[in-house]
């Protein structure tokens, strides 16, 4: 970890995971009520706000 602490890796982390698709299970269990991750996010659309970016 050169330039990254570790609580910035966790953060990084849990982001990498909420970014996922909605698993097809999931989607026909609920018929289809629930059709997207609404924590799904694009690396060019939208930025993360993370506390890291204050000090640039």
């Amino acid at each position: 970890m050169t330039r990254k602490t570790r609580n910035l890796k966790m953060k990084l982390g849990h982001k990498l995971k909420q970014s996922r698709r909605l698993p097809l299970l999931t989607r026909l269990r609920t018929h289809q009520k629930l059709q997207q991750n609404t924590f799904k996010r694009d690396w060019r659309r939208t930025k993360m706000r993370l506390e890291s970016d204050k000090d640039d």
